[in-house]
């Protein structure tokens, strides 16, 4: 299989912030770069060579990305499996159309992992709120549901605390199929990044340890501080999972560290992931360096830890009611670094960057990195 060498054309399917960074590391190898996204002024558009304005359903316009691309990517998992066949006509498409049907239906990615015999928590699949009733007072009552498809940063899923919240939470909901999770005690969670070449050539970045607020990720730090057994047996069932997958790309495997010692996995990303953001400053190649290297089938970089690092997102509520966040004050800390979406409407919830930070161990890169954060936020302003 020929590698697809710089100065060729990548095309990705999505724009937002995943994209924009992809397209800056694929630059930097001099790739040329279109994506495709229903927003024209997407934060990718301002680093690409051409940005294709049209619905992810768009077959034309999937088309359009292909013709002209000599291989094509995701940075979201929301493109319709027909534009991906459709591109798939006039370029590779890496990863492809069947990974993203088992992946994008999270009742179907499931039962793909379960059939495996790969571990995940207790679950059922309701289509109706009778049957998420049901569910529930299987799973002992405290379950989290969540639409099959779509749904991101804690969208599209309902905590229920008991069965008798199951015709509200269906209604919230929305959704034709609802996965129904069996609420866990957890020690911690992690998430593991795995580049896989079309040949089969893989590497298995350091676990990421996430901490999560309202469901949407606040931090995460890289390397996990979690004890070497878990690393490596953490690193395993992802490379299994890859490989199983013959995905070829990237795969973010997210896992759950239970109380009682299980390691389950929570939900797979076929793409750049929030959590691995940090590999830009703890590791030898980033992900999106990594992601560049597997779609163009060219060798693998190394995934060695040069130091600890942290990343904090920055949300659209700093920049509410005419605020402005303090990034002068933000940058002067040592070790921490600043990155801008260039999105123009900041709203609450949403990802407008995220700063990170090194350090000479897990917790000063942490403590910096939190630091930093707080140093931009409202109340920090208005003290």
């Amino acid at each position: 299989m020929a590698a697809i060498l710089p100065g060729a054309t990548i095309g990705i399917f999505g724009g937002g912030q995943l994209g924009r960074m992809t397209a800056m590391a694929a630059r930097s190898f001099g790739y040329r770069i279109q994506v495709l996204d229903p927003d024209q002024a997407c934060p990718a558009a301002y680093v690409a060579d051409h940005c294709i304005a049209a619905s992810f359903a768009d077959v034309d316009g999937a088309v359009q990305l292909a013709r002209h691309s000599d291989v094509v990517t995701i940075e979201i998992e929301k493109v319709a499996i027909a534009s991906l066949d459709a591109a798939a006509r006039f370029a590779p498409v890496r990863p492809s159309a069947r990974i993203l049907e088992t992946i994008q239906d999270r009742a179907r990615q499931k039962d793909w992992l379960v059939k495996r015999g790969f571990p995940v928590g207790e679950y059922r699949v309701a289509a109706s709120a009778a049957e998420l009733r049901q569910a529930a007072q299987a799973l002992g009552g405290e379950v989290y549901a969540k639409a099959a498809f779509g749904g991101y940063d804690g969208r599209g899923q309902f905590q229920m605390s008991s069965p008798a919240e199951a015709e509200d939470a269906w209604a919230a909901l929305r959704a034709q199929t609802v996965a129904v999770e069996k609420t866990l005690d957890l020690e911690c969670e992690i998430s593991m990044m795995v580049a896989r070449r079309p040949g089969g050539e893989t590497a298995v970045f350091p676990p990421a340890m996430n901490y999560h607020q309202h469901r949407i990720l606040e931090w995460s730090v890289t390397p996990a501080p979690v004890a070497h057994e878990l690393a490596r047996e953490a690193t395993e069932l992802a490379r299994a999972i890859a490989e199983e997958m013959q995905v070829e790309g990237l795969l973010a495997v997210e896992m759950f560290h239970a109380r009682d010692g299980r390691l389950l996995v929570n939900e797979l990303a076929p793409r750049p992931h929030n959590s691995f953001h940090a590999t830009q400053r703890a590791c030898v190649t980033s992900q999106f360096e990594q992601l560049v290297r597997t779609v163009c089938d060219l060798p693998l970089g190394s995934v060695e830890l040069i130091q600890p690092a942290a990343i904090s997102n920055l949300l659209g509520d700093l920049w509410l009611d005419g605020h402005k966040p303090d990034f002068v004050g933000a940058v002067a800390i040592p070790g921490v670094r600043l990155h801008l979406y260039e999105k123009h409407t900041p709203r609450p919830g949403r990802k407008m960057g995220h700063l990170s930070a090194v350090g000479h161990t897990v917790e000063e890169a942490l403590e910096r990195v939190k630091l930093a954060t707080n140093c931009m936020s409202r109340k920090a302003m208005s003290a």
